[in-house]
């Protein structure tokens, strides 16, 4: 692994527990965005698949489903709670692995990709072009690429609720850079069009859909997880936040959420971000 990834491991480290204790909640507060990587990486029997940032390896069980018979998929991730997980939860299935690997670097061996998908996996890149050539490397020629990454926080409520009431309770950590490693670094299509085409990728189409996400729970609960995942987590951990901190930044984000309460469940809107690219003819 890079040494300049280093401390996105870390990061992951420390909130793995809480991804894989929430694995189910947060896979169904994924589903639409998932299916739209599904449909744009046009998957089919026997292709084999790399998954980036697979996490607790729903989306590598799912795909390994999508390409049998005679398919495979190798789910890819830097936190070893979360892959530990994502064995378990697999286990005794066929046509799918796990490894732990910052695909920034990692050496695939000769291309052997058909697709490469992603579902939020790709945004915590140090070298972001270094990574896609990386990528690249490991693709078929020809082979295809989708991914998923948050647009802006202004459209994402998810994350810009939870955000402000953090900031409100406890300060602003010290500012980023915009475009630093995070959920947010590829909110911006045409820079990651460009860091795409600097890799090699051609046919490289991106696309903000407006869409639902689907947390299942009551407003506390989903408040629980708005609060501990995205831009909210970083002022937390910065500040040290107590147990008082956490309730009272998930009482005010459960307020906020509450018009996206429906009778069939919270819907709570978002814009997501949509890559597909072919890989270099070599």
């Amino acid at each position: 692994m890079a040494e300049e990834n280093a401390d996105q491991k870390a990061f992951w480290e420390n909130w793995a527990d809480h991804w894989v204790n929430s694995q189910a909640d947060l896979d169904g507060l994924m589903a639409p965005v998932l299916d739209r990587v599904f449909s744009r990486a046009d998957l089919r029997p026997g292709q084999r698949v790399l998954d980036i940032g697979c996490g607790a390896g729903t989306s590598t069980q799912l795909a390994a489903e999508a390409v049998a018979p005679g398919g495979h998929v190798t789910g890819a991730d830097i936190s070893a709670p979360m892959l530990a997980q994502a064995r378990k939860s697999t286990a005794g299935l066929t046509g799918l692995a796990f490894i732990a690997a910052d695909v920034a670097d990692h050496d695939f061996g000769p291309p052997g990709f058909d697709r490469v998908i992603s579902r939020f996996g790709v945004m915590f890149f140090a070298d972001p072009q270094a990574a896609f050539c990386n990528i690249a490397r490991a693709m078929k020629p020809g082979a295809r690429l989708s991914m998923a990454c948050w647009s802006g926080l202004e459209r994402n409520p998810w994350f810009r609720v939870p955000m402000i009431a953090a900031k409100e309770r406890l300060g602003a950590p010290p500012p980023l850079h915009a475009d630093a490693p995070g959920p947010l670094a590829f909110r911006d299509i045409n820079r990651v069009t460009s860091i795409l085409h600097s890799a090699g990728f051609s046919d490289i189409e991106g696309q903000a859909d407006a869409l639902m996400l689907t947390p299942p729970g009551d407003l506390i609960h989903l408040a629980g997880h708005a609060a501990r995942i995205g831009p909210a987590s970083r002022t937390l951990e910065y500040f040290e936040a107590d147990q008082a901190d956490v309730n009272a930044i998930v009482q005010q984000v459960a307020g906020a959420f509450e018009e996206y309460m429906t009778p069939d469940g919270a819907r709570v809107p978002a814009e997501i971000n949509f890559f597909t690219a072919t890989a270099p003819q070599r």
